[in-house]
């Protein structure tokens, strides 16, 4: 990986979905184009949420007053510029397209982390292809994702149990003078057990990055999860990834192109 190549931490959320989503050899997606399109939207909406420019307030997407600069400046704008808030579904459905996806593609290609190829159709019709070109940010990314899967279930730390208030001294004196005199009268004269040292701690897991569970959202509602990691343990992926609104909205959307595509095959 060459100086100016961003590590996997730089990526932003839909460079690094459409560096999974995307064959290595091939340079052609990895699923049907019209998931690609979809997941790809809704992680414009989770790089936003996650940089402070948007936000999801009650069942509406809104801008916040600040932000700062993005790659995803166009379509920030697009959300800004609404005079009316929309739902996460309805951005997913504004903001999926071609010209999105090839956005990503070609800023990736800059890069230098994927070639842009093309390929002719009959002579004319030109087919584009982005296969990829620098593996490092894509194992690195694929890794973070694998610690994240590998470590222990994170438990956010339980508040601090104080002692009880220690006895007023003339008590304890007068404890500890009773019990030496009893001592003295019952027990034989043995030299008392040395005691044992504290077990060490055991340090508690981090937190999993909000960056990395957000892509694992993605990558499930995409139906990829299980294709790059088909012996991850499922029920700890949707644990952590669980209730996010982007991926959600992906879903939703998803669920209703299928059920369209169904519907016209019927007829």
């Amino acid at each position: 990986m060459n100086a100016e190549t961003p590590k996997a931490a730089e990526l932003n959320l839909p460079q690094a979905f459409l560096l999974l989503a995307t064959n290595d050899s091939s340079g052609k997606p990895e699923v049907p184009v019209f998931a690609l399109r979809t997941t790809l939207a809704g992680a414009i909406l989770a790089e936003l949420d996650l940089i402070g420019a948007i936000g999801l307030e009650g069942k509406r997407v809104r801008a916040t007053g600040t932000a700062p600069q993005t790659d995803l400046q166009h379509e920030l704008e697009l959300i800004r510029g609404k005079s009316r808030p929309h739902t996460p579904k309805g951005w997913v459905s504004m903001l999926e397209g071609r010209a999105a996806v090839q956005r990503v593609y070609e800023g990736m290609a800059s890069l230098g982390i994927v070639e842009r190829v093309g390929e002719k159709h009959l002579g004319r019709f030109r087919a584009v292809r982005y296969p990829e070109k620098d593996h490092a940010p894509e194992a690195s990314i694929l890794q973070k994702i694998q610690d994240t899967l590998s470590g222990a279930p994170w438990e956010p730390a339980k508040p601090e149990v104080k002692a009880p208030d220690a006895a007023p001294k003339s008590m304890a004196t007068d404890a500890a003078t009773t019990g030496a005199a009893a001592s003295d009268s019952t027990a034989p004269d043995t030299a008392k057990p040395a005691a044992q040292a504290p077990t060490p701690a055991t340090p508690a897991a981090k937190a999993p990055d909000d960056r990395t569970t957000a892509l694992m959202a993605l990558l499930q509602a995409a139906g990829l999860f299980g294709k790059l990691f088909p012996a991850a343990d499922r029920v700890r992926a949707a644990e952590l990834a669980k209730d996010y609104w982007p991926s959600r909205a992906v879903e939703d959307e998803l669920r209703l192109i299928r059920l369209a595509e169904e519907e016209t095959a019927t007829l």
